[in-house]
């Protein structure tokens, strides 16, 4: 007892230090800092934490260990604070981390609650992250045993938990779901196979050698679509944000999250622990937690993705607890957590510190440190974000015209820092014309960017796992649990379909001869798209193309079958069953984010001509900048953009352009300095290149 009533008094020794020292100014400036700046890469799409850390670590060689966690923390604690500002206002997630925010956010701004939506997504993270935090300060002693014990096994159990999320994910739409999710993974194995050095799908271009960045997939994928739909309907985002109640919808949305505080529990628990385990993406996270309040809370079903707060709440209160878990296998092994904490080892090593062992003991007051900045950092994220809320809901009330020129500018530079290849826009543009065609044709995007981050990890761990354990991984308890509960999750969709109507036997008969409609037209066109795939990868050797001939036969079955239903499938009937069937098939839709957009009213016409419209000017916009450089590309654009579109006055589009290319060049350029797509003006003529961008 004695022993430990010392060691309690240790820790809370060293827990008081590490605070006091942290109260000094100059700390918690370089505190404010990091959070102003996670905040801004935050809502900037495409620029989120990972990017930031890299920037700001030599700036942190000259700092004490305390600052420089500070700084370096306070960035990645509130880059998740900030990723909910796009996502619910525009449609387009500021991060991977905040695409589930999404599905719910943006419904919420278009009827006129983005101050509700954001305010509970503020007070969610804020909530999440003190969690997070605690978690840190608790786990450490305690998770040493746990850690050690998962191995490859368990990391690829979790992993196959988490693609198993894409059924619950789809909505009305599992086979679809599994379909893209399928895919998803197919594509995280593009580039050089780690087995055998088999180039699989490269399509002989060394800008593929390394696999496909996220990045450009995340932004083609969510962000252009909504972007392009913006144009076709020709409208502002929100059609009923009454100015007068934002603050109004700020104390809502702050009782949304203390009357929603145990799905915040719970949500909190799944980003820090799983946060915690290392190979687990960060980018899963808020789906896990979206998948499991969609699961338990009452009447979700009917409500998520149309504009449900708890939505908000579950996505964003996990999106932040997962930076205190992601500490602590970084802290205690040096195993980082995440990509961010990759980075952070980086600082580790500057400072002279060595992960395990010493930072429970010896530099355990460096460990505090790190704990309160998490917590404090999120607390004042948030009410820097409660202190400028307003001014951000009222950017919904724009019209289209003035967003999409400088919110299209930055998702090319979001894009381009990828790899910071010309192949990253080319991905670019090519996912934005498949995530729009995905979304007009009711096909669940969510999934497929599900299965691209897991991709990697289930091919990995299966190999390691096989080939330490034989078959035998799969009996071990852990990774037992994990998969009866990923197969329960597959399964439930179809399961409750069968329920709904009726058994197996009224199932079989609820279908007729086949029925040709041109929306199926996309669903063959996936069904080709694998199957060449397929063919592609036949004379791979046999452990470069054994998972890819197992994903890729997976997505052709559920894709065919996908088609089946869709040809020979009855349409709904009219009564209590019809309107039953009306009211699943809107969820689905809306859980698939499909409902996010106001094209429904026009005609198909229209809303092609409109589609190509957008296109060309994409095409047009990476002609230009290939030519004249990105910046100048960005004020050509505005002029010509607003006075096509609008047409906007001569003062107001040359203002926004001024301002739109200082800013640009301010925030890229001399705080970022970051590399430019090369241009061929600065080829020809080199002089020129002391113009930005050129």
């Amino acid at each position: 007892m004695e022993a430990f009533g010392a060691e309690a008094a240790f820790m809370a020794t060293a827990a008081s230090k590490a605070f006091f020292v942290l109260m000094e100014p100059h700390r918690l400036m370089f505190l404010a800092l990091g959070c102003m700046m996670g905040l801004i890469l935050g809502i900037v799409p495409g620029i989120g934490g990972l990017t930031g850390t890299a920037m700001l670590l030599p700036f942190t060689f000259a700092m004490d260990p305390y600052s420089a966690f500070a700084l370096l923390l306070g960035l990645g604690s509130t880059t998740s604070t900030g990723d909910p500002i796009p996502a619910i206002l525009f449609g387009v997630p500021g991060g991977a981390a905040s695409a589930a925010t999404v599905l719910d956010g943006f419904p919420m701004a278009k009827r006129g609650e983005a101050g509700r939506a954001l305010s509970a997504a503020y007070m969610s993270s804020l909530m999440g992250g003190i969690f997070g935090a605690a978690l840190l300060a608790i786990s450490i002693p305690i998770l040493r045993p746990v850690m050690l014990y998962l191995g490859s096994p368990e990391l690829l159990a979790f992993s196959i938990l988490g693609i198993s999320m894409v059924a619950v994910l789809s909505g009305s739409a599992p086979l679809r779901g599994v379909g893209a999710g399928c895919l998803g993974v197919m594509i995280a194995m593009i580039g050089s196979d780690p087995q055998t050095g088999t180039l699989r799908w490269t399509m002989d271009s060394l800008y593929l050698w390394d696999g496909l960045p996220l990045t450009p997939l995340l932004l083609g994928i969510f962000a252009l679509p909504e972007l392009c739909d913006l144009l076709i309907g020709r409208t502002t985002i929100s059609k009923a944000i009454d100015k007068k109640n934002i603050y109004k919808g700020q104390w809502q949305g702050v009782k949304d999250c203390f009357d929603n505080w145990w799905l915040i529990v719970r949500c909190s628990w799944i980003g820090g622990g799983i946060g915690s385990i290392p190979g687990i993406s960060a980018s899963v996270i808020d789906w896990l937690a979206y998948g499991h309040a969609l699961k338990t809370e009452k009447g979700a079903r009917e409500t998520f993705g149309k504009g449900d707060v708890r939505g908000v709440i579950a996505s964003e209160s996990s999106n932040n607890a997962k930076e205190g878990g992601a500490l602590v296998p970084t802290i205690a092994f040096g195993v980082p957590g995440s990509a961010t904490m990759a980075i952070l080892l980086g600082a580790f090593l500057i400072h002279g510190l060595v992960p395990g062992p010493d930072m429970l003991h010896k530099n355990l007051d460096v460990t505090y440190t790190m704990v309160w900045s998490v917590a404090l950092a999120n607390i004042l994220g948030a009410g820097l974000c409660y202190a400028f809320s307003p001014q951000f809901a009222r950017l919904a009330t724009l019209r289209y015209t003035l967003i999409l020129p400088a919110v299209l500018g930055v998702v090319y530079i979001g894009a381009f820092e990828a790899s910071r290849n010309w192949g990253d826009l080319i991905a670019l543009l090519g996912f934005g014309i498949i995530g729009w065609l995905m979304k007009q044709h009711k096909w669940p995007r969510p999934p497929l960017v599900l299965g691209l981050v897991l991709g990697d990890s289930i091919e990995r761990y299966m190999f390691i796992s096989v080939e330490r354990y034989g078959f035998s991984w799969m009996l071990r308890p852990v990774v037992a649990i994990l998969l009866i509960m990923a197969l329960i999750g597959l399964l439930r969709p179809l399961i409750y379909d069968i329920r709904r109507q009726g058994g197996v036997v009224r199932m079989a008969s609820n279908f007729q001869a086949p029925v040709f409609h041109p929306s199926q037209i996309f669903t063959m066109g996936f069904i080709v798209l694998i199957g060449s795939l397929l063919v592609a990868a036949l004379p791979w050797h046999f452990s470069a193309k054994l998972v890819p001939i197992v994903v890729g036969t997976i997505a052709l079955t559920v894709a065919i079958l996908s088609l089946f239903n869709e040809m020979c499938r009855k349409p709904a009937v009219a009564g209590a069953a019809g309107l039953s069937e009306k009211a699943q098939q809107e969820v689905g839709e809306a859980i698939h984010m499909d409902l996010t957009s106001d094209t429904g009213h026009l005609p198909l016409r229209v809303i092609a001509t409109r589609a190509l419209r957008f296109f060309a000017y994409l095409l047009a916009f990476m002609g230009t900048m290939a030519v004249i450089g990105l910046i100048p590309t960005a004020a050509v654009f505005v002029i010509v953009f607003m006075r096509l579109e609008g047409p906007e006055r001569w003062t107001l589009v040359l203002t926004y352009a001024a301002v739109l290319v200082v800013g640009i060049y301010i925030a890229f350029d001399v705080f970022m300095s970051i590399p430019w797509p090369p241009s061929l003006l600065g080829q020809l003529f080199p002089a020129l290149k002391v113009i930005p961008s050129v």
